[in-house]
Formats: structure tokens, C-alpha cells, sequence
């Protein structure tokens, strides 16, 4: 995501916001395999708080995901 600084003399310079995304490990119980996932850290508290299969599917439900 692009965006600018702006200074207090309204002078602007671009600049990125960098996301803030995590390589994370989950235990999958259904493939009894670990899945590495690159997810934000509100995806993490999601997985934790909802399973990683549920949210797995519900990301793929919503077209945020691709699975093969």
C-alpha cells in the first residue's frame, strides 16, 4: 500500500505501509500435517479463537483464499 508523509509544512514524500503480515505454523487435526500460512496478527487471533479449519473455510467462502 502506498501513501505520503506530511510534514508539518504540508510538504508530502511517499512512503509504503508495510502490512503486517507473519510466516505462522498451524496443526492441522483433519490433514494431522502442519500448515504454513503467511496471515496478519488479527488472522492469528482469529485461527486461535475460531479454528483453522473454520476460518480456512470461511476465507475461502468470501473468495479471500486459494486452495489447492
Amino acid at each position: 500500500m502506498k501513501g505520503n508523509n506530511v510534514a508539518h509544512s504540508k510538504l508530502r514524500t511517499k512512503r509504503d505501509f508495510s502490512l503486517n503480515l507473519k510466516n505462522k505454523k498451524f496443526w492441522s487435526e483433519e490433514e494431522q500435517r502442519y500448515i504454513t500460512l503467511k496471515v496478519s496478527c488479527k488472522g492469528i487471533r482469529e485461527i486461535e479463537k475460531n479454528g483453522l479449519e473454520a476460518t480456512l473455510k470461511k476465507a475461502k467462502n468470501a473468495g479471500l483464499v486459494n486452495l489447492v
